[in-house]
């Protein structure tokens, strides 16, 4: 395992999760490149997703087979507009690359909203920090070990 790797498993032994972080030998930066590495739905995706909402970063873990609707999302927050972030916003808030980002394992926590539709797959995949790796969790942890807001990230 690489440095980075190694270091997002203590995160997740010290967060008392179970799944094992895998690492690929090419990247799996998409939903759909996740997927298809992994046999599995592109919806048991949980992609991690940074945006800027009243300047604070703003973590959205949505199902791979969503587009997150920021206006909708901005309205159940009670913030102003949420903007995706860029690179480098990315990588300051995260300490992880775009396409690689977990959803912990950064220098400080972050406001996070998990997708409902998460709960639809008995094992969904989540990054483990770097465009290389992921790893197996549930809805219910990944609320659980981020504190994040289960919520529709798509307009109803």
């Amino acid at each position: 395992m690489s440095n980075a790797t190694d270091t997002f498993a203590a995160c997740l032994r010290g967060l008392d999760v179970p799944g094992q972080v895998v690492e690929f030998s090419t990247e799996v930066p998409t939903a759909a490149a996740a997927a298809e590495q992994l046999g599995c739905e592109v919806g048991a995706i949980a992609n991690s997703l940074v945006f800027t909402a009243d300047d604070e970063p703003l973590l959205i873990i949505a199902s791979g087979a969503h587009r997150v609707d920021t206006r909708h999302v901005a309205r159940l927050l009670g913030t102003g507009r949420i903007r995706r972030a860029t690179p480098e916003f990315v990588q300051a808030a995260t300490g992880q690359p775009v396409g690689g980002v977990g959803p912990v394992g950064h220098p400080r926590p972050i406001r996070t909203v998990v997708d409902r539709m998460l709960a639809d797959h008995p094992v969904v995949w989540a990054g483990a920090g770097t465009k290389h790796a992921m790893f197996p969790t549930t809805f219910e942890e990944l609320v659980r070990i981020t504190g994040g807001l289960p919520a529709e990230v798509e307009k109803p």
